[in-house]
């Protein structure tokens, strides 16, 4: 269930971050519209390595739109397979 407060929830801050679980996150509102996340740092790391991974997988497939392919029996020559 997505768990919602307002920003003035925090003066209770102990109680929000106790709300807080992996793959949880507490939603904060202002106004009456969404402006924060609070996430655990496990949560972050993971969101991190995420995005790196697809500028990796970007990365390589503008490599192989720009100068090729790599065939099956090429990328286990380059990695000594």
């Amino acid at each position: 269930m997505i768990n919602i407060k307002p920003i003035s929830d925090l003066r209770n801050y102990t109680e929000v971050l106790n709300e807080v679980k992996e793959d949880s996150p507490v939603y904060l509102t202002r106004n009456g519209r969404g402006e924060y996340a609070i996430i655990t740092i496990s949560e972050l790391s993971k969101l991190k390595a995420s995005i790196r991974l697809l500028a990796n997988l970007e990365e390589g497939q503008k490599y192989a739109r720009d100068k090729g392919w790599l065939s099956a029996e090429e990328v286990e020559a380059r990695l000594g397979l």
